[in-house]
């Protein structure tokens, strides 16, 4: 329960209605006026999405806390500012930024364009100074009235001071026959809330009379010291030096304590009101306490607080860098972890162990999905200098994973390249390598670039033909030839990968090569087994704590059983690898209750999020989708766009059984336009399935075509000519009925959107109105603006318009 904002009756009022009447308002006041706490009070009974900013210096570091705290992400390609617009449109939450330095971050002008590009967005910032801009409205919060000495000894000052001696322990004071010291100690604090807390404590401690007769902040926290013992006074210094809230764990570290001796010093702190207890346990401090603790530490409270973190990291992260789940304990203090890590890098001395720690904690945040704090401190690992060479090579290698999640998924080639700088100087130059190429070949998969996927995991093997990356580098090969139908080699590889399950080693391996024997059992219609075998993976998943394998095996599990009760995740936290593949299967399930609208608009997101992503098989999943979603809706012309489209991407990619999905789609969409080839493109999807003993499924079963006779120039063997794709495409083309317009080469997807902007409509209008996201209006209006040469909406209206007004 929070404590009453006492005397604050009319401040709470006019923040109320400065919220009512502006979607941005900047509290101001000085340190130690209760802001934040007239904030929560607020967000007591509002939804809030709450920010500590107090310790972020950058715009960036803003933007990703906000972000985070929304439990939003950005897409490959965007802008914080863009994602952080679409986080906040059209939610009804408050966003909160608690000590935000408007000054040192320079936040104003980004917040203005916000609200500027949103409806409904509604921002509160806690400050010392405000932002002058235009959408801002500001409530000053003042000290606490302090009684006159000829006023009344009474007030919420007063309230105040006496609550916080009671609670400190202190003697009942005697208004009448104590009144000048009390009137003496609450001049002193300027009628600051937090002055007053501590002048209470003090005066609890040692009494009325000898309580400080001048007081500041800083001569409040100084006092405060003092009169603490010299383990306390030493707890307040090091805790100060943290920017971060700690569990007790790290608490007995920093300090050199047993666990329930820490406990006991950090409980004093509490009471003291110099100590912060959050909803998790965790310990930390109001940015102002924090300031002087900070200065008065000494030389041996920094050394001790490092070594301390660096000690319990060291106890904390697995023995071996391969080992680590997702439910490891030490990620509920993973500040502490970065700090520790950093920390350690940044020093040469301790850079080897620093690089080590970071090294073992990699798979705990690999498999909980932590992409973007894997990628942070690996990055920040790396600017911090070389480490030694054999983990300088895993180091980088790990960094570039986490960036192709994060950024996209050739954006960590770079990082690929540095390690194989790095192994060079390893003592076993040929192990690092074949690590980093087996890593390129999962990046070469993500993309659906089959050919050099399949082509780096050979490479990984050969250099390295009994290291430890043959067990992977192998099930990527499984993955490789169960896309291209390859399922005898597909099988064998699978079955490579799984040897030595009772190892700790690297239990994902077994999983995901179980999961890709499931995916040929589905292809080849025995989908019993299918089922067993995707169930056997996710239940064993969550006993091991590997939420990414689990959570892909499970996805694919929602297609094939209906009764099975999915884990709950928030997709926004999610990596794209993994993401990607979940919303599409949302869009499937919605497509199954009859809400084709949201179907389709989902796939759409889908498309656009794997497209910026350059995740390739995804991008062709959800078009197969999208396709499907369309034809049900009518639209005969976006569906036949999005089967080309996607029929081009196969071909590309050398996925012969998606390609006949896309032509059973197709076959579809020609006997609705009652078109001859219907039984022919029908015929030429079984002739891609026939070689490969592979079956209808999905969607695939939904168009009952017979199949006739495939024209001898689309086939080169069991594949697809190269010539198919515009014989194909031919099929579908109409006549001009219309004289040329820039606007033909558009898409129907693009059309609409160009329709709407025409019309006025803001992004996220045409998003409701299209069923998709924003996100993906934003990308059609790029697509949009790069085929005709333009760059404004005002311009694209306009060019609209100039066609319709030609119609007529």
């Amino acid at each position: 329960m929070l404590s009453p904002c006492l005397g604050r009756d009319d401040v709470q009022r006019a923040l109320n209605e400065a919220i009512d009447e502006s979607r941005w308002v900047t509290v101001v006041g000085p340190p130690g006026s209760g802001k934040t706490l007239l904030v929560r009070h607020v967000a007591e009974v509002a939804p809030a999405s709450w920010v500590d900013a107090r310790n972020l210096r950058t715009l960036d570091d803003v933007l990703v806390a906000a972000l985070a705290s929304l439990e939003s992400e950005t897409a490959p390609g965007d802008s914080l500012t863009g994602a952080l617009g679409r986080a906040v449109d059209g939610r009804d939450t408050l966003l909160v930024l608690d000590g935000l330095d408007l000054d040192a971050t320079d936040a104003g002008p980004v917040l203005q364009s916000v609200l500027e590009s949103t409806s409904d967005a509604r921002v509160v910032v806690t400050a010392r100074t405000t932002a002058g801009q235009p959408y801002e409205s500001v409530v000053r919060v003042g000290p606490l009235p302090v009684p006159t000495p000829r006023s009344p000894l009474e007030g919420p000052a007063v309230e105040l001071f006496l609550k916080r001696i009671r609670s400190a322990g202190g003697q009942q004071v005697d208004l009448a026959a104590q009144a000048h010291e009390v009137r003496r100690l609450l001049s002193a604090t300027g009628g600051l809330p937090l002055l007053i807390e501590q002048v209470a404590v003090q005066s609890a401690l040692v009494g009325l009379s000898n309580a400080m007769s001048t007081v500041s902040l800083d001569q409040a926290v100084d006092s405060a010291h003092d009169l603490l013992d010299d383990a306390s006074a030493t707890a307040l210094r090091r805790i100060g030096l943290l920017d971060f809230p700690v569990g007790l764990g790290v608490l007995a570290e920093v300090l050199e304590l047993p666990v329930p001796d820490a406990a006991e010093l950090a409980g004093g702190l509490v009471r003291r009101s110099l100590l912060e207890v959050d909803h998790r346990g965790h310990f930390d401090m109001l940015s102002p306490i924090r300031g002087r603790a900070r200065a008065l530490a000494r030389p041996g409270d920094t050394r001790a607080v490092d070594a301390g973190l660096l000690r319990w990291a060291g106890a904390n992260v697995p023995e071996h860098d391969n080992f680590g789940a997702a439910d490891a304990a030490w990620l509920r203090d993973l500040p502490a972890m970065r700090h520790a890590v950093l920390a350690a890098c940044a020093d040469p001395a301790t850079r080897a162990e620093g690089y080590s720690l970071a090294n073992r904690i990699y798979s705990s945040l690999y498999t909980s999905m932590r992409a973007r704090e894997a990628l942070e401190i690996l990055e920040g690992a790396i600017a911090s200098g070389d480490g030694p060479p054999a983990i300088g090579a895993q180091i980088a290698r790990r960094a570039g994973i986490a960036a192709s999640e994060m950024r996209g998924t050739y954006e960590g080639l770079w990082l690929l390249d540095r390690s194989d700088e790095h192994a060079s100087s390893a003592p076993r130059p040929e192990e690092q390598l074949a690590k980093t190429a087996s890593i390129r070949a999962e990046m070469h998969l993500d993309a659906g670039d089959l050919v050099s996927a399949e082509s780096e995991a050979k490479r990984a093997i050969a250099l390295d033909p009994e290291g430890s990356m043959r067990r992977q580098a192998t099930r990527t090969l499984a993955d490789v030839y169960a896309s291209q139908g390859r399922f005898a080699e597909a099988t064998r590889a699978a079955g490579e990968a799984m040897p030595a399950r009772a190892s700790r080693d690297e239990r994902w391996i077994d999983l995901s090569a179980r999961t890709v024997l499931a995916r040929i059992a589905l292809e080849q219609g025995r989908i019993a087994e299918a089922v067993a075998g995707t169930r056997a993976v996710v239940v064993e998943a969550r006993e091991l704590a590997e939420d990414r394998v689990g959570l892909l095996a499970e996805t694919m599990l929602r297609g094939l059983d209906p009764t099975w009760e999915p884990t709950e995740v928030n997709r926004d936290t999610l990596p794209w690898a993994v993401r990607l593949p979940v919303l599409a299967q949302d869009g499937r399930d919605l497509l199954a209750r009859g809400e084709t609208r949201q179907a389709a608009g989902l796939a759409a997101d889908v498309v656009a999020l794997a497209d910026s992503a350059r995740l390739g098989r995804d991008g062709v999943e959800a078009r197969l989708l999208l396709g499907r979603a369309l034809v049900d809706l009518g639209d005969l012309d976006q569906a036949t766009t999005t089967y080309l489209t996607a029929l081009e991407q196969c071909r590309t990619m050398r996925l012969p059984l998606r390609a006949a999905d896309v032509l059973d789609g197709l076959a579809g969409v020609a006997r609705a336009r009652e078109l001859p080839e219907a039984r022919a493109l029908a015929a030429a999807a079984v002739a891609l399935r026939a070689p490969r003993m592979a079956v209808r499924w999905g969607y695939s079963a939904d168009y009952d075509i017979s199949p006739g006779t495939a024209p001898e120039e689309w086939l080169d063997g069991d594949d697809l000519s190269a010539d198919a794709l515009p014989l194909i495409t031919a099929v579908f083309n109409r006549p001009a009925t219309a004289p040329p317009s820039a606007l033909d080469a558009l898409t129907a997807a693009e059309r609409q959107v160009a329709d709407r902007v025409a019309h006025g409509l803001t992004s996220r209008k045409i998003a409701e109105e299209l069923f998709v996201s924003p996100r993906t209006v934003d990308a059609h209006l790029t697509h949009i603006y790069r085929k005709l040469d333009i760059n404004t909406r005002a311009r694209l209206a306009a060019l609209v318009m100039e066609q319709s007004q030609r119609a007529l």
